[in-house]
Order: C-alpha cells, then structure tokens, then sequence
C-alpha cells in the first residue's frame, strides 16, 4: 500500500523514577532477538556477530553493587563463542568500583545512551494530523527496510541493523511516507512488560518534518491498544533533537550507561 501526503545529560533532561530494570532489559535483548542468549551471576549475556550494541553486551539485570569476580567468566563465555566481551553498564555510583576493575584490565568506554521511560496513552495523545500516514505491518518489508539503507548511512550497520529487527518474534513495523518512498521507520516490540521502542530512523532528506513523531506517536497508540501502558527506548547521549522529540511524547530518562570494550577489539556500536 503507498502512503500519499503534499550541560551534560543530567542536566539536560528530567530524571525518571528508576523502573524495574531486570524487565526493561529482558525486554531489550527481546527485541534484537540474538542468536543465543545465557544467564550468569545476574547478568544477561547476549550473543550476535552484528553491530547492534544491544545485541552483543553483557548487562547487568539489576543496578545493585555488581561482582568483580564475574569479568572473567563473563568473558570466558564470549571468547567460547570467539566474541569479544562488551559490557553494557550504567552510569550509577554502585558500578564504580565494577567501572574501575574494567579500566584496570584494559577497557576503555564508548557510546553513552540514555534509557527513557514514558507512558505509552500519553505519547498517543500528541497524535499527528498527518497519523493517518503511517503504516503498520507485522512484518519488515524492503520498502520499510530502504529508511536503514538510504543515503547518507552507513550500509554495514544498516544491514544489521535491519536483520536484527527483522528477526525478532511479534515486532510491528512502522512507515511513514511522502508520495511513494518510505521516508520513516520504527519498530516496536512488546513483552515483560513494556513496549519498547526500537529502530526509529528518518531518511536525510525528511528530517524536522514530523516524520519521527508520527512514527513514535503511531507506535505508541498501538501500544495502548494492545494493553501496553509502559514504554521504553534508548537514544544517544548525544542526540539532542530525538530527546526533544521524546521529551514532547513525555518520556523521561531513567539511567544513562556505556559500552565497555578492549579498544583492540573495538567496532563502532550502536545502542
């Protein structure tokens, strides 16, 4: 079907209550659905050959004072599998003394992204006039995919990107259009409770147009009506127009973490 139509983070934005963490996470790994996926010591250890960040890094399910002891067998069950060990770790003060063990044995950090929570009903409620303009499948067709592989991105992570959201079990898939061309995208996948928000891109050319926002707003409606009061998503420290963005819908950042990695081992990731 075509669509037709003519100072620091801290300080930047409001700070939420901190969620159940063990569930947004579940929710997460969930969403990029790697390959195989273990549990050790309180820890989800994610297992993917791509570059989606998420898909990949060890996180911890709960924020309390981590275990040192455990980095070594952490990374003894990527190097089985000849992955390099990455650890995904918030930014809270419990962490430090596991942050220091981490630089003592040559990590180095990277990639600061911010966890927003919100409710689903009211990101609905700033539903765009143009809502009628997006689409959502249950599926991940090539024209949805083409926001991902457009100009302007890289192709490697693009692709990646695209067969990580793909494979996941119950996504929905949104598009926006102008005229013939998918010109935004968004995923949203749900479970352990949450509505989580993934995959939101626009193409070059239509940025600061409301594309993101029908999108978002979309998804989040679908959310509502599918009994998803609670949502979730992660955006780049950096990225101060998508906070924006979010902030309007009433989301609210909940932690911020980095990824840890041995910079010998080091690929760009992706949150």
């Amino acid at each position: 079907m075509n669509c037709r139509t003519n100072r620091s983070w801290v300080d930047a934005v409001r700070i939420a209550p901190v969620p159940d963490v063990a569930s947004i996470e579940r929710a997460t790994v969930a969403a990029v659905a790697p390959p195989r996926v273990e549990e050790l010591g309180g820890w989800l250890l994610p297992f993917d050959e791509g570059t989606v960040g998420r898909a990949r890094s060890a996180v911890p399910l709960d924020h309390g004072e981590p275990d040192t002891h455990l980095i070594p067998e952490i990374e003894g069950r990527y190097g089985a599998l000849e992955l390099p060990a990455i650890f995904r770790v918030p930014d809270v003060e419990t962490f430090a003394p596991f942050r220091s063990e981490l630089v003592a044995r040559g990590y180095a950090e990277s990639k600061p992204t911010l966890v927003q929570v919100g409710s689903s009903s009211e990101a609905a409620r700033m539903v765009s006039p143009c809502l009628s303009q997006v689409e959502i499948r249950t599926a991940a067709d090539d024209e949805w995919a083409s926001v991902f592989l457009g100009e302007g991105f890289d192709p490697v992570d693009g692709a990646s990107r695209v067969a990580t959201l793909r494979r996941a079990q119950g996504s929905l898939f949104a598009r926006a259009c102008d005229a013939d061309q998918t010109v935004a995208a968004g995923v949203l996948a749900l479970g352990h409770g949450w509505a989580s928000i993934h995959g939101m891109r626009t193409a070059l050319t239509h940025r600061r147009r409301g594309y993101a926002l029908r999108v978002l707003t979309a998804l989040a409606s679908t959310a509502t009506q599918r009994g998803y009061e609670q949502m979730v998503l992660q955006v780049e420290a950096g990225n101060a127009v998508a906070q924006r963005l979010y902030a309007r819908c009433g989301l609210r950042t909940a932690w911020r973490y980095t990824y840890w990695e041995r910079p010998s081992a080091m690929a760009p990731q992706k949150p």
